[in-house]
């Protein structure tokens, strides 16, 4: 190792640590948690004992379910570990092909294409879609696989524009949509995308009025409904059967195979045959990176076909989140409003948010206290999220656990 070596990894050690020293003296380092055992409405915590799980995306309680976990040990024997290379060249796999013709069926689209994860799926979307001139609109609060996606595309797509309107903010989307539209000209396209549920406020994207907006100025729509897929709308295809539209009137889908749709791993984009093949032929995401393991392909399949089959679980879902909505009310607690099985309990200060967390969980309910920079700062909170699987035991236990936080804090 040469001087300069040797130097440049003390400094990197010594500014991490005193990132990391200053975590941990304001409250905000993050700890976390061994899970020993399934994912369930119920955990065990290594250290903690047997606790209720408030923080998972486990929406219809498919992670466990027993037809999902066969699956994948059906998935794991038949086609293996995983596809050992990229799909272009030896790893596509008639487990792909299963699940991207269900998820299509699903959303009601013509095709649909799978990663390894939702992350994954945005970073291939807008550096391949997207040429010079043309403009990414986005809502301020879009989940950060979106705004380092359209970071990606600025850089390696130089002349692509990006701007950003105030989170639902319709009026300034419209003045946002018409500069862009000057920037384009004629031959440049727009790509306004938005959550379909806002990760942290658990509030939904207006895309009736966001297609409105499209339509005026020659938009593409794309949503990221990874917590909506499965979960909104009366049968759970998503935010936009919530909203009664027409899956043709978004122009293209990206969600995660890793939260309604079993729990595992994995990502999908879901579109025009033709933007799916765009994907197929240009993105780098596909031609560089390994296919999605067979086994969690699988998995997904069989849990997309209980959806279908067991509509009664977006229902319960329901109810058990207006349940939890009321006892957090009932506990002293603002809980941000919204049809979502997303509970925000804002507390604002990040050191707080952590250790009324860290209590909470002490009296055996597992939420996770969310501060900067996942949220801005001053906006902490402790997030809880609802599963199907939820009983009432479960629910009025929550209850009570807040109002002990409360009388504490």
């Amino acid at each position: 190792m040469t001087t300069t070596d040797a130097s440049g990894a003390a400094l990197f050690d010594h500014r991490a640590r005193a990132l990391l020293e200053e975590l941990e003296s304001s409250g905000q380092y993050k700890h976390l948690q061994m899970i020993e055992g399934p994912m369930g409405p119920s955990i065990d915590i290594r250290g903690v004992g047997r606790v209720d799980c408030f923080c998972s995306n486990n929406y219809l309680g498919l992670a466990n379910h027993p037809e999902v976990v066969e699956a994948g040990i059906k998935g794991l024997k038949k086609w293996g570990g995983g596809t050992a290379s990229v799909r272009f060249i030896c790893g596509t796999f008639s487990a792909h092909e299963l699940v991207e013709q269900q998820i299509a069926s699903f959303l009601g689209t013509e095709a649909a294409y799978t990663f390894v994860s939702c992350w994954t799926a945005s970073e291939a979307l807008f550096p391949t879609v997207c040429e010079p001139g043309d403009v990414i609109v986005s809502d301020a609060l879009n989940h950060a696989c979106i705004i380092d996606a359209m970071r990606l595309t600025t850089v390696i797509k130089k002349g692509v524009h990006k701007a950003i309107f105030r989170h639902s903010d319709m009026d300034h989307c419209r003045e946002v949509l018409a500069k862009a539209r000057e920037t384009a000209g004629e031959a440049g396209v727009i790509w306004l995308v938005t959550d379909g549920v806002f990760s942290m406020e658990g509030d939904l994207g207006n895309l009736p009025d966001l297609r409105s907006r499209c339509d005026e100025f020659g938009a593409m729509l794309v949503v990221d409904d990874s917590h909506g897929t499965g979960v909104m709308g009366e049968t759970g295809r998503g935010t936009h059967e919530y909203w009664g539209m027409d899956p043709s009137q978004i122009d293209i889908f990206a969600g995660t195979l890793g939260k309604a749709l079993g729990g595992g791993a994995g990502g999908y984009l879901a579109g025009t045959r033709t933007a799916m093949e765009m994907i197929v032929q240009r993105a780098r995401p596909t031609l560089f990176s390994n296919a999605l393991p067979c086994t969690v392909a699988a998995s997904a399949a069989k849990a997309i076909e209980i959806i279908v089959r067991e509509p009664e679980r977006v229902a319960t879902l329901r109810s058990n989140t207006d349940k939890a909505r009321a006892g957090i009310r009932r506990a002293g607690f603002e809980v941000l409003e919204s049809p979502t099985a997303i509970c925000p309990i804002i507390v604002h200060d990040t050191a707080k948010a952590i250790a009324m967390s860290k209590r909470l969980l002490e009296l055996g309910s597992f939420a996770i206290g969310f501060g900067y920079p996942v949220v801005p700062e001053g906006e902490a909170r402790i997030r809880v999220q609802i599963s199907a699987a939820h009983e009432d035991e479960h629910l009025e236990r929550l209850a009570k656990n807040l109002v002990q936080l409360k009388a504490e804090y």
